[in-house]
């Protein structure tokens, strides 16, 4: 490739465009690791090649997801201030090869229906992230083909910035494995409302007797009278079945807080008005004593400013009642969600949020402090 100016030109704004692309991917990934994590996990479970699966790695998801965020970042960086030109075209290469295939393979078999490739920050399609990979490839062929472009020998401060993007990213993500992610892009974020009511619709499934045509009809709140006059002739329509929808919308897909007889809870208890303190656990097998301290200690103070606690576990009824038994707690109540559904309320295990109004008001890995900010929220204004 000639060393031109334009060229260079070029590889600059490419180099620029794809190096922020990466650095906001990683930032958002690396806020929150577990959930990136989660997601590893989820195609190890999900593909095969062949007759080889890849369930016996998922103890290694966690370090992949560290070290597949750190790479993301250190490609950023490399790109954006020209350091190592040649180490980060071929990086960038490869990691866009593998991004572009898994992608592809994705759309087509949608065994993942959410790549995580921008965390919880921005959902796309498996299509969409197909596409955006396409877009990217374009910059990354010029970037490799113009990487000797203008080179200057810089060892010395290529090296530091290397050292330190690859430092700065591991810090960033032990931060955030040992505390909830210091940016929140999940459903539960503090301040949000989780329970949304709407209109209720109702839906008729009706069969003209006649021509045998089937149709549907929905009418709002129970209002009959806004049925159409034809539909409402039973000499013609005969009905089928009806149905109603939920008038409260729940703003985590797949959220419940089901009882020992499947019964859910979320609706009846997210709005509490004197607060509602749920100990999260969403996997019973990894609670440590220091995590059982903490329910205790939520448990004694939530009785003592008398607000109601839950703990919400994917656990098995008999393997929470037999937790329960071991560790001495009684009168705890206890309901069950799925583990997928618990780790996007809070990464800990034990985590703990509080709840007013249907409003997240706080939440984090210490019982003491979510009660205290919970409390707060309560305090008559002055």
């Amino acid at each position: 490739m000639k060393n031109t100016k334009l060229n260079y030109v070029l590889n600059v704004v490419c180099r620029w465009a794809v190096g922020l692309v990466f650095l906001f991917s990683s930032f958002v990934k690396g806020v929150d690791p577990m959930g990136t994590t989660f997601k590893v996990q989820e195609y190890m479970t999900a593909w095969s090649i062949g007759g080889l699966t890849f369930e016996w790695a998922l103890s290694f998801a966690g370090f992949l997801s560290v070290a597949l965020i750190c790479a993301e970042f250190l490609v950023g960086v490399l790109l954006i201030t020209n350091a190592y030109r040649r180490l980060s075209a071929w990086l960038l290469a490869a990691m866009m090869l593998f991004f572009t295939v898994t992608t592809f393979v994705d759309a087509l078999t949608n065994k993942v229906t959410d790549c995580g490739c921008f965390g919880d920050a921005v959902k796309l399609t498996n299509w969409q992230t197909f596409w955006k990979n396409i877009a990217l490839d374009v910059p990354t062929v010029w970037i490799v083909l113009t990487r000797d472009l203008r080179r200057k020998r810089r060892f010395e401060r290529d090296g530091l910035v290397l050292i330190g993007a690859v430092a700065a990213m591991l810090i960033f993500e032990m931060y955030n494995i040992k505390h909830e992610p210091l940016v929140d892009f999940r459903p539960w974020k503090v301040g949000n409302k989780m329970i949304e009511e709407r209109e209720a619709m109702n839906h008729l499934y009706l069969r003209n007797l006649e021509t045998g045509e089937e149709r549907t009809v929905d009418y709002r709140n129970g209002d009959w009278a806004s049925v159409p006059d034809e539909y409402k002739d039973f000499e013609r329509w005969e009905i089928m079945s009806s149905t109603s929808d939920d008038p409260f919308e729940i703003k985590a897909p797949g959220f419940s807080m089901m009882d020992l007889t499947s019964e859910d809870h979320a609706v009846e208890l997210l709005p509490a008005e004197d607060g509602l303190l749920i100990a999260t656990v969403h996997h019973i097998g990894d609670l440590d004593e220091a995590g059982a301290r903490q329910i205790r200690m939520a448990q004694r103070l939530a009785e003592e400013n008398g607000v109601h606690m839950v703990l919400l576990t994917s656990a098995l009824p008999e393997e929470i009642q037999t937790w329960l038994y071991e560790q001495d707690i009684v009168g705890l109540d206890y309901l069950f969600a799925d583990a997928t559904a618990i780790e996007t309320m809070m990464r800990g295990n034990p985590g703990f949020m509080f709840i007013r109004n249907a409003t997240v008001i706080s939440k984090g890995r210490k019982a003491d402090v979510v009660m205290e900010q919970g409390m707060q929220a309560l305090a008559p204004e002055e």
